[in-house]
């Protein structure tokens, strides 16, 4: 404690003028050093230091009104985000309830053009079947008009000789003219 007293009552007494010493206390010369250098500091640092405080406090203060416009925005954007999908919300419910309705007369109608069809197609295979059954019927008949023709063109060829053929054909011709007369 000596040595700090000592070096600020030493730093009453300064040497003279032309005389050039080193001084050796390490205490006394760190706490004028100090001081020189906390004034200096203070005094043309001050303005600087108020300045970038000031500047720093402003872009602080010019980011949290630009986050606030932001989010103002951001929240406007929301709430018609939030309008939109309630719209649609209603719209999706609307076209579903059209949509199952439609779904639904639609199923019906193809039921019944499928009803319709299956009538058209059992109604052409009935028509077909009966006329598949004319046809042979008429075929079955013709054949066997055709073989009772023939059978009975043998029978009368095999008993019949040529003057009972001959006679058969006169009568034949007979009676053809005779409705011949008849018919004038």
């Amino acid at each position: 404690m000596k040595n700090i007293t000592d070096s600020f009552v030493s730093l009453g007494h300064w040497p003279f003028a032309g005389s050039f010493g080193f001084n050796t206390d390490i205490l006394a010369t760190n706490l004028i050093n100090l001081s020189v250098v906390l004034g200096v500091l203070i005094f043309f640092g001050k303005g600087v230091l108020s300045d970038l405080l000031d500047n720093r406090r402003q872009r602080i203060l010019s980011t949290i009104r630009n986050s606030e416009e932001l989010r103002r925005g951001a929240l406007e954007q929301l709430e018609k985000a939030r309008a939109r999908l309630r719209k649609v919300e209603m719209e999706a419910d609307e076209y579903r309830v059209n949509g199952y309705s439609e779904i639904e007369r639609e199923k019906m109608n193809l039921i019944n053009a499928t009803y319709e069809n299956l009538e058209r197609l059992e109604n052409y295979k009935n028509e077909t079947l009966h006329f598949e059954q004319q046809r042979a019927i008429n075929q079955v008949r013709q054949r066997v008009f055709q073989q009772a023709l023939q059978g009975a063109l043998g029978t009368l060829n095999n008993c019949l000789n040529s003057e009972l053929h001959f006679r058969t054909i006169s009568a034949n011709i007979g009676m053809l003219g005779a409705m011949k007369e008849i018919t004038d």
